[in-house]
């Protein structure tokens, strides 16, 4: 009996699927957190507040489900950068650990989605294949942004949602809630997910018979799961609403500032920028893509293409045909569903009237568009069963070749092009981490000052969000952090001046205080032709 049940469950299909996705698994890891530390060069301010946040988070025991500095910010992801603080210290690597995991968690999730959508293996690899090698999946997983938590609990809880739904498992549907309502906890543009809720909804009252009288518990179990873990973030933003108050507000356009009275002509306008950066003009910002290119490859963007025109003429025919002839098909269901989840998780980005297009805000569009990517290998594999065997030869060939571009691309635009790129490296300021590097470098009888003159928003530590990368960077140094000049700081000396942002009129005034003051510039690195300016007074 025990040799019948291990000779099924480990048949030779299975345990190739198995093995390949392990490859993935591990190359997806590899390629998200092999040198981690120094690219991107450098760490953004963002990612150096939500650091700060969580080194003060474990220096006061105070873990907070919102974090109201630099504008809001979901309190999960900083809580989990604060163990790996904790345990790692206050490093770069440790910062951006949770962003990898992530990231490669999310390549199983996908490929458990897909295999539970369509019931195939070679589709639900093939998911997988496409996620591991993006361009757009490998940056956010490089980077120290609570967002890359969104594709993951989308994947996870919609994988365990439809296998609740087909084999009618209550304890399924829990851990769907369960994980969804973690999605609260997140990034602000998840608020918008439970619309995709209410189209599954309807996809499935359409497409199966008496649909809320057979499932009604599991709904009901879905949304005690739900609010089992939002619940907590509800009652902070019930407490607090003043947190709910947001960034996003002052951009949306529906606010007549910023539509001028043409709402249409606006939405029409976003949508379409939101539109052609998978596949036409990507996201212009250095931290989210590299520009001009679109956010997919020539490959996956013409799979990605292909798969969207058929979905929605899928949607189109099977919606006409449930109408017409009440035909209940469940690839209605799982079509609704794909469609709805795209354009779902598209309007925190297309509401926006800044920045588009906006890879960061689509971000929950990310598992979707690989799945719908992937629906191209289903017909494939349909019309390779039709062929003679010798024009299969031929266009596995192809297929295979084809296919091959894409680690080959994106691979190589990140680890080669972007990380050689000095639109990227300013992107992440790494005139700030180079700075940060100096000062832990100097010998420990030097005074540091810190001139915070590069601007941005103040924090509640007194100083600006520019700031943040050098105090995060500096946290662990010998010496203690620098000291940042204030107008009644009284200089010791040896003293060294870091301004961050270079000022000649700087320069004239400390020089006219200190005769002695030189002003001498230090390379970012030893093979660096960049550099910042110091003043040195012994």
């Amino acid at each position: 009996m025990r040799r019948h049940f291990f000779g099924h469950f480990f048949t030779a299909e299975r345990l190739l699927a198995i093995s390949i996705l392990s490859m993935l698994l591990a190359t997806a890891f590899f390629v998200r957190f092999w040198n981690i530390e120094h690219l991107p060069a450098g760490l953004y301010p963002d990612e150096a507040m939500n650091g700060i946040d969580a080194l003060r988070a474990n220096e006061t025991g105070n873990y907070q489900l919102f974090y109201p500095n630099n504008s809001g910010r979901e309190g999960l992801y900083i809580n989990l950068q604060a163990l790996s603080l904790f345990l790692f210290g206050a490093n770069i690597t440790a910062l951006k650990l949770w962003s990898a995991i992530f990231g490669t968690a999310t390549v199983l999730g996908v490929y458990l989605l897909a295999k539970e959508l369509w019931q195939k293996r070679s589709v639900a690899l093939f998911s997988a294949f496409l996620v591991t090698f993006s361009y757009w999946a490998i940056n956010f997983s490089r980077i120290g942004f609570r967002a890359i938590m969104v594709p993951f609990i989308l994947s996870f809880s919609f994988y365990f949602f439809f296998r609740g739904l087909r084999t009618k498992s209550l304890f399924s549907f829990l851990v769907s809630g369960f994980i969804f309502g973690l999605g609260f906890h997140t990034y602000i543009a998840f608020r918008v997910a439970p619309l995709i809720l209410l189209i599954i909804t309807l996809g499935c009252m359409a497409s199966y018979r008496e649909f809320l009288k057979r499932y009604w518990k599991h709904a009901l179990v879905f949304t005690i799961g739900m609010f089992v873990t939002a619940l907590p973030l509800i009652y902070e933003f019930a407490t607090h609403p003043e947190y709910l108050s947001s960034r996003s507000a002052s951009i949306s356009i529906l606010s007549p500032a910023v539509n001028h009275g043409h709402l249409a002509l606006t939405l029409a306008k976003t949508l379409s920028l939101s539109l052609i950066k998978y596949t036409f003009v990507g996201d212009m910002n250095w931290r989210h893509n590299y520009p001009p290119y679109p956010l997919l490859d020539l490959v996956s963007g013409t799979l990605f293409l292909a798969g969207f025109v058929f979905l929605i003429m899928r949607v189109i025919l099977l919606a006409k045909k449930r109408w017409k002839h009440a035909e209940r098909n469940r690839e209605l269901m799982i079509s609704l569903f794909l469609l709805g989840w795209f354009f779902t998780m598209l309007i925190p980005e297309f509401l926006t009237g800044e920045g588009l297009p906006h890879a960061l805000r689509a971000i929950g569009t990310q598992p979707v568009v690989f799945l719908i990517a992937s629906l191209p290998l289903l017909w494939f594999g349909e019309w390779l069963r039709k062929q003679a065997p010798g024009s299969k030869v031929g266009m596995v060939i192809l297929v295979g070749t084809a296919i091959a571009l894409i680690p080959l691309w994106n691979v190589s635009k990140y680890f080669l092009f972007f990380a050689n790129n000095p639109n990227a490296r300013g992107a992440f300021n790494e005139n700030f981490t180079a700075m940060a590097q100096y000062i832990n470098g100097l010998p420990d009888n030097t005074h540091t000052y810190v001139l915070a003159n590069a601007g941005g928003t103040m924090i509640d530590n007194g100083l600006p969000i520019t700031a943040q990368p050098i105090l995060f960077l500096t946290h662990d140094s010998a010496k203690g952090s620098p000291e940042f000049l204030m107008p009644d700081t009284i200089l010791q000396m040896p003293a060294v001046i870091i301004p961050q942002k270079w000022d000649d009129a700087v320069g004239k005034k400390v020089q006219s205080a200190f005769p002695q003051a030189t002003t001498e510039p230090v390379p970012f690195g030893k093979n660096s032709s960049e550099s910042f300016q110091i003043i040195v007074i012994k």
